[in-house]
């Protein structure tokens, strides 16, 4: 994939990270008590959200699912292993990795590793997943959202260096 990632929206994905990262880490101090503290994204309350919610499964990478304290989100694993957020703005042109699971193209942001970002790119609103790689699978977990993903319309779509350039012999 050949696109270019604007220095804030890089910048607003770190702080994202980071605040996920903690969050992981709160969580795992306080496993079983209770609900998974969370922030709901800036467009939580569009109605594209509500209808990913009502259909997140109840496990995830075998993980079962933990009520949060946030519109518009989600969380799986005793240590809240994977957070999902909806209505996060998305991402636009980017370097990072792309990969098509099950029709979904996510985009793989490892800058925070082991804490990784998956976002459903191209989907409006915006869905991102939080993934502790030390606890379960990035891939296990975009295989089992993949189909929740698809709730939201896409508008655009992976490309790579090769879709973009008409080569041509002469």
């Amino acid at each position: 994939m050949s696109h270019l990632l604007s220095r804030s929206t890089r910048s607003r994905r770190s702080a994202a990270v980071t605040a996920i990262a903690a969050a992981l880490g709160i969580a795992s101090l306080t496993a079983c008590a209770g609900q998974v503290p969370m922030r709901p994204a800036d467009d939580a309350n569009n109605p594209a959200c509500a209808d990913v919610i009502v259909r997140l499964p109840e496990t995830v990478a075998e993980q079962q699912k933990r009520s949060t304290n946030a519109q518009a989100t989600g969380a799986w694993g005793e240590n809240a292993a994977v957070q999902l957020v909806c209505g996060v703005e998305p991402t636009g042109p980017t370097t990072d990795t792309c990969v098509n699971v099950n029709g979904v193209d996510w985009v793989i942001d490892e800058s925070e590793a082991p804490i990784y970002r998956f976002e459903a790119y191209g989907r409006s609103p915006g869905l991102a997943v939080y993934v502790d790689g030390e606890q379960v699978s990035g891939t296990e977990v975009v295989v089992d959202l993949s189909a929740v993903a698809k709730e939201l319309p896409q508008e655009r779509q992976c490309t790579s260096l090769s879709d973009t350039l008409d080569i041509t012999k002469q």
